[in-house]
């Protein structure tokens, strides 16, 4: 066969009539492996390292100057702060330095910001292990640590430090969702399938889930069933409130028992000491009528964010150590007790902002009898002193009794019986010395059986249901909450 002598044919290349090519992330500088922990005073600390936040332009964000999303979306650092960041080229735009810090955002930016991390210390109490097969592990979280990596936490997080525990290629899994300052019962997948079943089976209510909580003052002895709405008021701070136009939202309460103050046990009052002018002021407080403190336990039907600490504020017995809800600073001297209606959403969130800041987070816990005038003083705040190598304000060491608040996911069980695991109560929820209580929870007063039923009445009926209505107790127009006759 001959062979014939062809010549050669380029291949037309098709170009693109507009490429843009991809915006440049910045990598984070280092890694470390093993984690920089330390423990020191009952705390687990980092010690501060280099990071890099890399994050694409929000929807809300465009259009909007740099220094003003950092200015309005993070509360970390000082405005001076991140003025002089964008100016040394610590804050990037795709990867170049921004030509001012009211530089406006597109959508497809990349903002990355290179800085030396200060991450806040958490408990050192380790992780507890309910149960653990091939597939989960269900633990038992401490409070006052975050579950994700998120804000100034990132190696001190429930994941991080799983990882830390059990080697650098293992990847936790979190099923279910608890605030940092929450402790209790957590499912971690070991692999994405036994992930999805039980992430399924609790977004799907088919989970049936109790909470234990301390509030402030005498809970009511009968079964409490709060409908009041949540609606998140301001995503930065985290805060929700008791609102009409806000999602649906569902909890029966019982309580466990009830600690009246010390003074009281043997049905005496000590002598009232206070001067004229304290005791004025003291009956403008209405927490200060509430003495001593309750255990509730908790079933929500519905999972808002901050559901059980919005809905017990509304009853007027909030979380007795919430740094949020029961603290007058913030709420006022009624810690909006059946408040849902007013308009001052607005001064409650520039008062939540100050908040560890300047000031102490003062909630009511720190006039509890147990927790006395040197923890408050110990609160985290702003020291006045800086970092050596990135010149940052440097936080003070939280209070123990800031590492938490008294809510605690103490059960999950599948309604179909297939699993059930639980805690024992925590410390906080046991009779104080000299005190008789129950140390555990019961069938007595387990709301389960009651809450399931429920759930298959018609809410609305008033036949063998009676309504107590906030107003009578605080003077607002409100939605009345149901109270069912206890046993």
């Amino acid at each position: 066969m001959a062979l014939v002598t062809t010549e050669k044919v380029e291949s037309a290349k098709v170009e693109p009539d507009n490429f843009t090519p991809p915006p440049v992330v910045i990598s984070t500088p280092c890694d470390p492996w093993p984690r920089p922990y330390y423990l020191e005073n009952g705390l687990r600390r980092v010690l501060p390292y280099h990071y890099t936040y890399n994050t694409y332009c929000k929807e809300r964000w465009r259009g909007r100057e740099l220094l003003d999303i950092f200015a309005t979306e993070f509360r970390d650092r000082p405005l001076e702060y991140y003025q002089d960041a964008i100016e040394r080229g610590s804050v990037v735009i795709n990867g170049q330095k921004a030509p001012s810090a009211r530089a406006l955002l597109k959508n497809g930016d990349v903002i990355s910001h290179t800085l030396h991390r200060h991450e806040p210390p958490v408990t050192a109490q380790p992780i507890g292990i309910v149960h653990e097969d091939n597939d989960m592990i269900v633990i038992n979280k401490p409070a006052g640590v975050p579950v994700h990596p998120a804000g100034r936490y990132n190696y001190n997080s429930i994941i991080e430090i799983m990882r830390a525990e059990r080697g650098y290629q293992w990847k936790p899994l979190p099923c279910n969702r608890l605030d940092r300052l929450t402790s209790g019962v957590m499912f971690i997948g070991k692999n994405s399938q036994a992930a999805e079943k039980i992430s399924t089976q609790i977004m799907g209510r088919t989970v049936k889930k109790e909470y234990i909580a301390r509030v402030l003052g005498e809970f009511p002895e009968e079964d409490i069933v709060c409908e009041q709405p949540v609606l998140q008021i301001s995503p930065k701070l985290g805060l929700n409130r008791a609102r009409a136009s806000g999602k649906d939202a569902r909890t029966v309460f019982r309580r466990l028992a009830y600690y009246p103050p010390r003074r009281r046990v043997n049905g005496e009052r000590e002598e009232d000491t206070r001067t004229a002018d304290e005791k004025q002021r003291d009956a403008k407080l209405v927490w200060k009528s509430k003495e001593g403190y309750s255990i509730v336990r908790c079933l929500p039907l519905t999972g808002r964010t901050h559901q059980l600490r919005v809905h017990l504020q509304y009853l007027g017995h909030p979380i007795s150590n919430d740094p949020i809800y029961c603290n007058q600073r913030v709420f006022g001297p009624n810690l909006a007790a059946g408040d849902a209606a007013s308009d001052d959403d607005e001064d409650i969130i520039s008062r939540l902002s100050k908040m560890g800041k300047s000031e102490v987070a003062e909630a009511m816990a720190y006039h509890d009898e147990m927790v006395d005038e040197y923890n408050k003083r110990k609160a985290e705040k702003m020291t006045g002193q800086f970092c050596d190598v990135c010149d940052t304000p440097l936080y003070s060491d939280p209070g123990i009794h800031e590492l938490g608040i008294y809510l605690h996911a103490k059960r999950y069980a599948c309604r179909e019986g297939n699993w059930d695991y639980e805690t024992s109560l925590p410390e906080w929820a046991l009779p104080p010395a000299g005190m008789q209580g129950p140390i555990e929870a019961n069938e007595e007063t387990d709301p389960i059986t009651f809450a399931e039923g429920l759930e298959q009445a018609d809410i609305g009926s008033t036949s063998d249901k009676a309504k107590i209505d906030i107003v009578e107790t605080y003077g607002q127009s409100s939605k009345p909450s149901l109270v069912m006759p206890g046993g």
